[in-house]
């Protein structure tokens, strides 16, 4: 499929598309990123103080690229060939930085701001996770594989950071900690994060408060003090608050800690069930106190009577069962977020689990190029965290397209960090709504029907907004005009599209 706009017609209170298909290729939505310098990614990074400090300026354009910014607080350094920023900063604070990009083409200059405190994660995580693709066969050569291939790719240009090992890493306790360290598939940790440092992206790991992973490898508890941890035998069956997949009577939670920030991991998947809080903060005073900041994220599927308590210390949290590379799964569990609102805000996410984009998963359909689209749409307005799961050294030129749209990207990255829900609704038909820190709206215009396409309008009053309104569609990256009371685009089945709605 390829849409393109073959032309704008103002009717006074509405604006109609008429998309037009190939069925001999995928849809290209995005335009092609400019050779010119543009810093991406968001407007604001928390840090805690006397932590390390390490931020990759997302540039794209032609390399190579020179970066500067001002004015640099002391105690931070910027590498003026990879715009790496690291360092460390003592004073709580906030500190506007001018950040600037050049290369032969040109310059640009982009407004940043360091937030020194005990929030982090201000906006949502943007990565890969192993798991969905790679499940139990991942290693630490295919991790550092797929970071060079996302730093190779371009992608770590527009925000994505994070490579999240998932379960199966795991060997005995042991090193200085007494803390799990790495098995044959995971030689050495601290060089894969050393590596993947190198290339300007940060690394993740999985852990369980449970005696024994959802994987059957060893976890953070024990039923005895020295760790010792044996793989049960015989047919796995998880049972709720029974061991081995239950919290033993020892934890390592603070060994463990200690362990991954001597590394230089950056996040951590912390992955049990019930998700309760005694466990929860018991590991996230062991993540503050371990002298790295580490994105705490929880996962399986909490339960939504968590949410004012665990909501105010986990950076994210599993609202959902896993999701299947499947319409029904992705559809479900992302139009489901609005009674979790509450609990979202900077430093703080509901998760309806990761991107099923360019993913290869046993006995699954996968998703069509349209659905593909919704996913990335309502992912990005409801702040989900932003983790895909495919291999990078398979990215397709349409994959790429798809999760390099700047301004697709910078609605979850909104400073403000407010979650969008459903504003108007048909049977069919869903408008998806949040505000901006610049005062505007991104909307998302929604199709969930099986066939045709339907016009999907948004009422200016259900926007609260009054007057005549500029309209930017943000997957094509072009102005549409003003309009006046309400604004139709058709929208394919199973798709979405975004715009941006402002004075």
């Amino acid at each position: 499929m390829n849409r393109h706009l073959p032309g704008l017609l103002v009717l006074g209170i509405s604006f109609i598309v008429s998309p037009v298909r190939a069925a001999d290729a995928p849809e290209i939505r995005t335009p092609p990123v400019p050779p010119t310098p543009r810093i991406n990614g968001p407007g604001i990074f928390g840090v805690r103080p006397e932590h390390p400090f390490f931020y990759h300026i997302p540039a794209s354009g032609d390399r190579p690229m020179q970066f500067s910014a001002d004015p640099l607080p002391a105690g931070l350094t910027l590498n003026p060939a990879t715009g790496d920023i690291t360092g460390s900063l003592n004073a709580a604070g906030e500190y506007p930085v001018m950040l600037h990009a050049k290369n032969n083409l040109g310059a640009t200059e982009r407004k940043f701001k360091i937030v020194v405190g005990e929030t982090i994660a201000l906006t949502p995580p943007m990565g890969w996770n192993s798991w969905n693709h790679y499940a139990s066969r991942i290693t630490q050569d295919i991790v550092l594989q797929n970071a060079k291939a996302l730093a190779d790719s371009g992608l770590i240009n527009h925000g994505w950071t994070y490579m999240n090992i998932d379960d199966t890493w795991q060997g005995a306790r042991g090193g200085p900690f007494n803390a799990i360290q790495g098995n044959e598939k995971f030689p050495d940790l601290k060089k894969l994060c050393d590596d993947v440092h190198g290339l300007g992206l940060k690394i993740g790991i999985y852990s369980t408060p449970w005696t024994t992973s959802y994987a059957t490898h060893i976890g953070g508890s024990a039923e005895n003090p020295e760790g010792a941890w044996t793989k049960p035998a015989g047919k796995k069956v998880v049972n709720k608050k029974v061991l081995p997949w239950a919290i033993g009577k020892y934890s390592f939670a603070t060994n463990d800690a200690a362990q991954w920030a001597a590394w230089g991991i950056d996040y951590l998947k912390y992955d049990w069930n019930p998700i309760e809080y005694p466990e929860t903060r018991e590991m996230y005073d062991a993540l503050r106190h371990s002298g790295r900041d580490i994105v705490f994220s929880l996962s399986n599927n909490m339960n939504i009577t968590n949410g004012p308590a665990i909501g105010k210390i986990a950076n994210s949290w599993r609202t959902t069962g896993d999701i299947k590379a499947n319409w029904t799964s992705m559809s479900t569990r992302g139009f489901g977020q609005d009674k979790w609102r509450p609990y979202s805000g900077p430093g703080h996410w509901n998760d309806p689990d990761m991107l099923e984009i360019a993913t290869q998963e046993k006995n699954q359909p996968g998703l069509t190029p349209d659905e593909e689209y919704l996913h990335m749409t309502l992912w990005c307005l409801v702040n989900s965290p932003l983790l895909l799961a495919n291999d990078f050294s398979e990215t397709t030129p349409f994959t790429r397209n798809l999760l390099e749209n700047d301004e697709v990207l910078a609605v979850s990255q909104d400073s403000l960090g407010d979650q969008a829900v459903c504003i108007a609704q048909t049977d069919t038909t869903r408008v998806y709504a949040k505000k901006l820190e610049d005062g505007s709206r991104a909307v998302g215009l929604f199709n969930l029907g099986t066939n045709g396409v339907a016009t999907v309008t948004v009422k200016w009053n259900d926007l609260k907004l009054q007057g005549r309104q500029s309209v930017r569609d943000l997957w094509r990256q072009k102005d549409l005009g003003t309009f006046k009371d309400e604004f139709s685009l058709p929208v394919a089945a199973h798709s979405g599209e975004m715009v941006k709605i402002a004075p």
